[in-house]
């Protein structure tokens, strides 16, 4: 497949962003839908994956040159964050990927379902939804997908601790199982 441009989009959304590192374009909040609509328009009619991305805080060290020329390391506090990452190809032109990313804090993680752009996107939003915890504004169906209903938390984050005891796991095997014949779980 040939790569596509992230030139247009960029023109066509001056607030997004290009991520080199990442080869990714950084969605203006509140730009998602209307971006991803103007993209199927343009022949992006299928998205592959969507993925979530833990960031917590952390001390990003860069190389700057000064007023006087100099070269010199700062050190700058990243946010933590989560990035919702799409990967959109044509298959009609046989085109692709275009990385788009949605990022939001880790507090009230929040981003625009696409959804209603490409139907792939359904189960795999809800997904990052179960094991990160983003609400998906405009989400037809946003529950849990892979844990079950009465499950704490989201186990993808980074912070997430398990709970010393498993009582809610429906069937416990392997290592839980061991624990309990051990007397190792509070019943």
């Amino acid at each position: 497949m040939n790569e596509i441009s992230h030139e247009p989009v960029l023109q066509q959304f001056p607030d997004a962003e290009w991520d080199e590192a990442a080869g990714a374009v950084i969605v203006p909040l509140g730009q998602a839908r209307t971006m991803a609509e103007w993209l199927l328009g343009h022949g992006l009619d299928y998205c592959s994956n969507v993925t979530g991305v833990d960031y917590l805080e952390r001390e990003v060290k860069e190389k700057i040159t000064n007023d006087a020329g100099e070269v010199e390391t700062v050190t700058r506090t990243e946010p933590a964050r989560i990035d919702v990452v799409y990967h959109l190809y044509s298959m009609q032109n046989k085109t692709g990927p275009l990385v788009l990313k949605q990022r939001t804090s880790r507090d009230n993680a929040e981003a625009e379902s696409l959804t209603p752009v490409w139907r792939s996107c359904d189960l795999q939003e809800r997904e990052v939804f179960d094991l990160f915890g983003v609400n998906f504004k405009g989400h037809p169906d946003q529950r849990r997908i892979l844990m079950w209903d009465e499950f704490e938390g989201h186990p993808m984050r980074k912070d997430y601790t398990e709970p010393f005891d498993y009582e809610w796991e429906p069937t416990p095997h392997n290592e839980i199982l061991e624990k309990h014949q051990k007397g190792k779980v509070i019943v």
